[in-house]
Order: structure tokens, then C-alpha cells, then sequence
């Protein structure tokens, strides 16, 4: 059975915005490689369109640029959205029971499937269906913007800690 995981960067006040703040070269390696592990990926209709800048080279690209999107595009991903008519390579669309789709993905996989999104990560809490939350803290203090959990935060408890740079650490939590 697959985990449904959660993970986001944040600032120190608890928001999310990839253009105030983003991640050093260690941290940006670590995320190659966590991508590389990763079964798959369900995303929002807004954060899959963001991140759909990885389906196209570029020549600017660094070498852990080009590994990121080689990692992207082998992965299954998932999209969640109710407006979007199609989706791109390796990527499904679920439009419909969103919550019979991902029990059955669950069932269907292994390892772990990255959730990406705040608001898509909120409705899936409310079915009970995150199984992990893994919360990059920067130490920034934005004072505004999204925040990282889009309703009330559901309870967690702590299981892990790790220091990614010299900046960041990852919290991972697993509904209480």
C-alpha cells in the first residue's frame, strides 16, 4: 500500500511562495533525489501547472536542473482539477471522485506519492487520507501570503527531524 506524503516548503511564520524564498543547491540535490524515489505525484490543477515547467528543457538549465526534470517526467503523476480537459505526458486526470480515486491509487502502489499543494493537501487531510507531512522550514519570515495549511492544522505528531543545510530543516509529522 502506498503513503500519501505531504511536503512543502515554508517560511518560519507557516507560508508557502516559491518566489520569495527557494531552495539552496544542497537542499535543491535533495529534492533530485527525493523525486527520484518518489512512486508518483498528485497535484492540484495550480501547482501542476507550475510545475509543468519541467515537461520542456532548457539550455540555462545546471546539470541538478536537468536530473530534477529527468526524475519529474518518469514519474506517474495525477492531477486533480475540475476545469482542466487534459493533462500532459505521464500525468492522469482525476476529475470525478477524487476520494475513491486516490483510496484505489493507495491500494494499487507502493512506496511513497508526493501530495503538492496546500489546498489540495487540506481536502485530502479532511478525508483522512495524508499519511504524512513533511515540513521544510526556512528561516524566513514572510508576514504574509498562503499559508501552508489552507484550514485548521490537523493534529500531528512529530516522528522525525533532520537538518537538510546549514538553514532548513525537515519536520515530519503523521496525523495524531
Amino acid at each position: 500500500m502506498a503513503k500519501l506524503v505531504f511536503g512543502m516548503n515554508q517560511s518560519l511564520d507557516g507560508y508557502v511562495d516559491h518566489q520569495a524564498f527557494g531552495p539552496s543547491p544542497s537542499l535543491f540535490r535533495h529534492f533530485v533525489e527525493q523525486v527520484r524515489e518518489l512512486s508518483g505525484s498528485v497535484y492540484g490543477r495550480r501547482m501542476y501547472e507550475t510545475m509543468r515547467y519541467w515537461d520542456d528543457d532548457s539550455p540555462d538549465w545546471s546539470a541538478d536542473e536537468r536530473d530534477f526534470a529527468t526524475a519529474w517526467r518518469r514519474q506517474p503523476k495525477w492531477v486533480v482539477s475540475r476545469s482542466l480537459k487534459s493533462v500532459g505526458p505521464n500525468a492522469t486526470l482525476v476529475s470525478g471522485d477524487v476520494e475513491a480515486a486516490l483510496r484505489q491509487l493507495k491500494a494499487e502502489r507502493t512506496g511513497e506519492i508526493e501530495v503538492a499543494g496546500p489546498e489540495l493537501a487540506h481536502s485530502l487531510t479532511g478525508l483522512g487520507l495524508i499519511d504524512e507531512y513533511q515540513l521544510y522550514v526556512h528561516p524566513v519570515v514572510l508576514g504574509s501570503g498562503k499559508p501552508l495549511f489552507a484550514g485548521p492544522r490537523p493534529p500531528l505528531r512529530l516522528v522525525a527531524h533532520e537538518v537538510i543545510d546549514g538553514n532548513v530543516i525537515r519536520l515530519t509529522y503523521v496525523p495524531a
